[in-house]
C-alpha cells in the first residue's frame, strides 16, 4: 500500500506538506455543491492551494456516473492538466470515488490526493484504492484500484454533518468491527447518538481506519482477504441500487440493512451466535429504521445481487461470519436463501 494515511494534528500544515511532495505543474480541486460551500469556503485561503483551479459537481450518488466524469475530464483538458498536474478530492465518498476514476484514467493517470469530509469517506471511501462510477444502473460497475497519494482524514470536518450522514459512515465502522474483534463491536454497539461525543469518535475513526488499511495491505486487489471488507454489501449494493430511481438511500443505511441480512444468514450457514445478530439488529433497527421495499421486489433485488462483483459465475456469493473476527469467504446463497433473509429483515 503506497498512498500515506494522515490523521492530522494541523490540517493546514498537513496538507500543504503532501502537495509539496506531489510533483505538480497545475493543481485541481474537484468539490461538490455541498463541499464547496462548506468546505472549500474553508481553505480556500491557504497558500498551498491559492492557485487551484475548482471543479464543482451535483451532489449525491444519483450523479457518480458517466456524464459527471465527463465534465471533470473536460475541465482537466479545458485547465490544461498534464500528466504532471494534481487533484485533490474534497468531500465524500462520492467525490473521492469518481475524482480519484477521474485521475487515474486522465492522461493515463494523474496524481491525487483525498481530503474526505465525511466520516464515510474516512472509513471507507477514500482508503484502499478503490475508485469509480456507477453504470446501467448497478453501484460502482466502472472503476479501477489506484490509490491516492496521500489521504487526509481531518476529523473537524465531522461538524459540517447532519446526523443521517454521520450515521452512514458509522455502519461501515460497525462493519468493521464485526469482522475484526468483541471489543471494538461492543464499543460501537455502545455509542451513543443522542449525546454526540465527537472527540471520542474522533478516535473510534483512527482505530477503525488501520482495520481497513491492515487488510488491504495485506490484499490491495481483492483476491482473498479484502472481501471481508464487503461483508453486508452484497445485499446492502441491491437496496442502494433499488432505491436510485425511487427514494435515493444514504449507502451507510443500505450497508446497515445488508449488515442485518448477512448476519442472518451467517446464523443460518455458519452458526453465528444468535444473540450477537440480536443485539446489531436491534442497534441497527433503533438508528436506521427499516428500509422501504415489499415482497413484490425480491426478484429485482436478486437479479441486482447477481451482479455483484464477487459472484462466481451464477452463483451469488457472499461474506458471511462464523462469529465476530472469524470471516467466511465466498458463501452461496440460493434464491430461497435470500427470499427469506429478506422475509426476516422486513419482520425482525
Amino acid at each position: 500500500m503506497n498512498q500515506k494515511i494522515i490523521i492530522p494534528h494541523n490540517f493546514k500544515e498537513s496538507l500543504a506538506e503532501a502537495i509539496a511532495e506531489c510533483e505538480h505543474d497545475r493543481i485541481f480541486v474537484l468539490t461538490d455543491e455541498k463541499t464547496m460551500e462548506l468546505c472549500w469556503k474553508r481553505i480556500d485561503d491557504y497558500l498551498s492551494v491559492k492557485d487551484a483551479q475548482v471543479i464543482t459537481i451535483p451532489c449525491g450518488d444519483g450523479n457518480k456516473t458517466l456524464k459527471t466524469l465527463l465534465h471533470v475530464w473536460t475541465r482537466l483538458q479545458v485547465g490544461k492538466a498534464t500528466r504532471h498536474s494534481l487533484l485533490i478530492n474534497l468531500g465524500g465518498g462520492m467525490v473521492t470515488d469518481l475524482g480519484g476514476f477521474a485521475a487515474s484514467t486522465f492522461k493515463r493517470g494523474i496524481d491525487f490526493i483525498n481530503i474526505p469530509t465525511t466520516l464515510l469517506g474516512m472509513i471507507d471511501a477514500s482508503v484502499g484504492g478503490k475508485t469509480g462510477i456507477n453504470f446501467g444502473g448497478v453501484k460502482n460497475e466502472i472503476g479501477a484500484f489506484n490509490e491516492a497519494r496521500f489521504v487526509i482524514a481531518d476529523t473537524k470536518w465531522l461538524e459540517t454533518l447532519d446526523m443521517p450522514n454521520l450515521l452512514s459512515g458509522y455502519a461501515e465502522m460497525l462493519k468493521h468491527g464485526l469482522i475484526s474483534d468483541d471489543t471494538s463491536w461492543a464499543r460501537l454497539l455502545a455509542f451513543d447518538f443522542d449525546a454526540l461525543d465527537l472527540e471520542l469518535l474522533s478516535g473510534m475513526v483512527s482505530d477503525n481506519v488501520k482495520v481497513k488499511t491492515n487488510i488491504v495491505e495485506a490484499d490491495p486487489y481483492e483476491q482473498g482477504m479484502r472481501k471481508a471488507l464487503n461483508f453486508g454489501h452484497t445485499f446492502g449494493h441491491a437496496f442502494e441500487a433499488l432505491a436510485m430511481y425511487r427514494q435515493p438511500l444514504l449507502h451507510g443505511y443500505a450497508v446497515a440493512f445488508g449488515i442485518v441480512c448477512e448476519l442472518y444468514l451467517s446464523v443460518i450457514k455458519q452458526g453465528f451466535p444468535v444473540d450477537k445478530m440480536r443485539k446489531t439488529f436491534r442497534f441497527i433497527r433503533e438508528n436506521y429504521g427499516m428500509p422501504d421495499f415489499a415482497c413484490t421486489d425480491y426478484d429485482e433485488l436478486i437479479e441486482l445481487m447477481r451482479h455483484d462483483k464477487k459472484n462466481r459465475g451464477d452463483d451469488i456469493c457472499l461474506t458471511l461470519l462464523g462469529d465476530i473476527g472469524k470471516v467466511q469467504l465466498d458463501s452461496i446463497a440460493t434464491e430461497e436463501d435470500i427470499k427469506e433473509t429478506l422475509d426476516f429483515l422486513r419482520e425482525g
